[in-house]
């Protein structure tokens, strides 16, 4: 089965075709950053104009890449949500339609199913049982994953998401948009243990997390420091080691948890070079699997998408006719492949 995937829900055009005998044969991926950067964050209504632009192009351009033309896909994947409604209506309204011209079935796609089964388009892939840690610019949970469609939260942000508390500290201390990858690598010139912060949520039991406070704890030291030599570096580094250690640190209580011996990262921040160091100490410490996505997979893109989709429609399941974009949805409520009922 080949199915044609389409990812609209924020700033990154993704269009991809995954076939379910030989995996992914082709994608493309176009990023507004240029476009948003006058801004210094997303413009719904322009991403949403962005992707009226880039789309069908792209779906040409991929199918090309692929050796097909349109009469040979067998399935059509969009992102339904979570995202900006705008931008998902384009992927939506695209996908729903040229399921209805080629009368293939369609279905739209949670859009952090997408990002949990990403590390699975790997060799060796992971099997669940395995507890996920997502964490992209939006979202930061851990799951425990006992089938696909069969997820249990077992902690989440209760406020700012890790890619949001990255950016939100990058524009405060004045870098340039997008915000996390800047700090990320400032950071990396930075000294460890000039400057620490707390470890947010780390000294009560639980596995939500909460990173606003961090962010405060940043800006007074910002305030009192900047024109330090070598201060930008040295608290960029302070706060990154803060969000990589309280992750770490959750990831392993989840696993202690549960008893499952998998971790899977998947998301934008899980391509954090920091963040891929501290886990694969703990795996090889505490002797567990550890799975990422290549970091190309880890920020959005239409191969995550055309593969979840694939997986759902292979085994049977299809949205009608009919639109749907879902600015918010619940993981959790997603239905389980029949085979895993």
């Amino acid at each position: 089965m080949r199915v044609l995937g389409i990812e609209t829900s924020c700033d990154e055009t993704g269009v991809a075709v995954w076939d379910t005998t030989r995996g992914l044969v082709a994608h493309r991926l176009y990023s507004q950053t240029d476009l948003h950067l006058a801004y210094g964050g997303v413009v719904p209504e322009l991403a949403s104009r962005d992707h009226v632009l880039k789309l069908t192009p792209m779906v040409r351009e991929c199918l090309a890449e692929a050796g097909m033309g349109m009469a040979d896909v067998d399935g059509v994947a969009y992102t339904a949500g979570p995202g900006l409604v705008g931008a998902l209506l384009v992927g939506a309204g695209l996908g729903a339609a040229l399921a209805y011209a080629l009368d293939v079935p369609a279905i739209g796609v949670h859009h952090m199913e997408g990002h949990l089964l990403a590390p699975l388009m790997e060799p060796d892939a992971p099997a669940p049982p395995f507890v996920a840690l997502l964490v992209s610019g939006g979202h930061s949970m851990l799951l425990a994953v006992e089938a696909i469609g069969r997820y249990t939260l077992l902690g989440e942000t209760l406020d700012d998401a890790a890619g949001e508390a990255f950016d939100k500290t990058a524009k405060l201390m004045g870098l340039p948009y997008p915000g996390g990858p800047a700090l990320a690598a400032l950071a990396e010139q930075g000294t460890p243990g000039r400057h620490v912060f707390a470890r947010p949520m780390t000294d009560r039991p639980g596995l939500d997390f909460s990173f606003s406070g961090l962010k405060t704890q940043v800006l007074l030291a910002w305030q009192r420091h900047r024109d330090e030599p070598g201060a930008a570096a040295d608290i960029a580094r302070g706060f990154e080691d803060a969000i990589t250690d309280t992750l770490a640190i959750k990831c392993r209580r989840a696993l202690a948890a549960t008893g499952h011996r998998t971790l899977v990262v998947a998301g934008g921040v899980g391509a954090n070079r920091r963040l891929r160091a501290l886990l694969a100490d703990a795996a090889r410490r505490d002797r567990f699997r550890l799975c990422f996505p290549r970091p190309a997979f880890c920020t959005d893109n239409g191969a995550m998408i055309a593969h979840a989709g694939a997986l759902r429609l292979a085994a049977g399941l299809a949205d009608g006719i009919a639109v749907h974009a879902q600015p918010r949805w619940d993981l959790t409520s997603l239905p389980p492949l029949p085979t895993a009922a």
